[in-house]
């Protein structure tokens, strides 16, 4: 058992039955009153942010989580089958659980977040680098003096299927970096 007093963001605590995370916290002391903690915590389980308030030195529970490197192999009707880089075994994770999933290919590392629970084990979510980067596959060409702001964007379709909003420079067969985060465009890779 742990208090309000050892919030920190990153910390993984059970909130009303579901595992969560602290994104943000801030201690807040008024004039009159008891002091309380305001917090925004993620739902592990479907990525919802929730606002809540503690009362300061509330008990909460503090779960265990480990972080894993697993390369994603292929993906399936039902889920997105993946190996560990340590031990080779290999793991089916439903599509709902991964976040922008349409932007991982074959073969590329992303971390696993895994409940421990004594002996018993489940995967929480799935987490894509920050960046990854990606062919273009298909993008229509830009034509000179289509645009009159130097910041137009158009869609690109890249080899994983996504599509994204680039710049009216990049074309086909080009390599970008994406955000995988916000789905926006980086920069192109040479």
């Amino acid at each position: 058992m742990a208090t309000t007093a050892d919030f920190k963001n990153g910390l993984y605590i059970d909130f009303n039955g579901k595992p969560c995370s602290i994104v943000w916290f801030q201690h807040v002391k008024p004039g009159k009153g008891p002091a309380f903690v305001k917090t925004k915590l993620r739902n592990l389980e479907n990525g919802r942010i929730l606002e809540k308030t503690f009362n300061a030195g509330e008990k909460i529970d503090v779960i265990t989580v480990e972080h894993r490197e697993y390369q994603f192999l292929y993906a399936d009707e039902d889920a997105f089958n993946f190996m560990n880089t340590e031990t080779y075994e290999q793991i089916p994770v439903q599509k709902d659980l991964i976040e922008n999933s349409d932007l991982m290919k074959e073969g590329q590392v992303v971390e696993m977040v895994f409940h421990v629970d004594g002996d018993e084990e489940r995967v929480l979510t799935c987490e894509l680098p920050t960046y990854v980067e990606l062919e273009v596959t298909y993008t229509e060409p830009a034509v000179k003096g289509d645009t009159a702001s130097t910041n137009a964007l158009k869609e690109v379709t890249l080899e994983t299927g996504a599509k994204i909003m680039a710049p009216l420079f990049i074309n086909t067969g080009e390599i970008i970096r994406v955000n995988t985060t916000d789905r926006s465009y980086g920069e192109r890779v040479k």
